[in-house]
């Protein structure tokens, strides 16, 4: 089995997700007592945040190449950034390293493309929405990728920011983001990618008629199928 090395902390209810999801995924594969060898270094959210505010990229990515080369350095055979909108700075990080860095983009568009679907939505941070290092890798992979209208970002953030980071799942969130997904499938969008952990604690397949990727789910499993290769 090799050893994952973790990013987290961006925020730390999504690297409990990949902990939580990479520890019952090896012991649903091997059965017994066997659990996942991982490094995990965690950064501080807040500073990270406040520095992505200020658009100092290039001070995030030394914090997260860092972490990196700690993870490295204690072993981890690969690399996982347990964040969506921090894969901004994700070449850096692994320019950082000598070892892969597994990309979410290229894990949920493989998932996608498998499902042999042409267009896909793509919700998460207003950040990873509106700027397009993200959308674009998914892209390509030969997919059209829609994201919602702007005057629905700052509701799909203060979702993220003010209620799943802490542990808040509401219902009447769940519905927005809902009647948000049956817009895009109205656009055309033939499945919807939660491009953000937390949101995978609040939408879930049975919530909607359009196949949805959760990206982390699908991180962990492709991390897993390397682990245990």
């Amino acid at each position: 089995m090799q050893t994952i090395g973790l990013i987290g902390g961006m925020s730390w209810e999504s690297s409990a997700v990949y902990y939580q999801g990479l520890n019952t995924g090896v012991e649903e594969r091997l059965g017994g007592l066997a659990s996942a060898k991982s490094v995990m270094a965690s950064v501080n959210f807040a500073e990270v945040t406040a520095l992505q505010e200020q658009e100092r990229w290039d001070d995030v990515a030394e914090i997260l190449a860092g972490a990196a080369r700690g993870v490295e350095s204690a072993g981890a055979d690969f690399l996982m950034l347990c964040t969506t909108t921090f894969h901004r700075v994700a070449e850096q990080v692994e320019a950082a390293v000598d070892i892969p860095l597994l990309h979410l983009a290229d894990v949920v568009a493989q998932a996608c493309t498998e499902q042999r679907l042409s267009s896909v939505a793509f919700l998460g941070t207003t950040f990873a929405m509106s700027r397009s290092f993200f959308t674009d890798r998914i892209a390509g992979h030969g997919l059209e990728v829609l994201v919602p209208d702007e005057r629905h970002h700052e509701m799909i953030n203060r979702v993220i920011y003010d209620e799943l980071v802490h542990g808040k799942v509401l219902d009447t969130s769940r519905r927005a983001i809902v009647e948000l997904i049956e817009e895009l499938w109205d656009a055309g969008a033939g499945g919807v990618i939660l491009g953000c952990t937390e949101l995978e604690l609040l939408v879930h397949q049975a919530d909607s008629e359009l196949p949805v990727f959760p990206a982390t789910q699908l991180h962990v499993s492709a991390a897993l199928d390397r682990a245990l290769a």
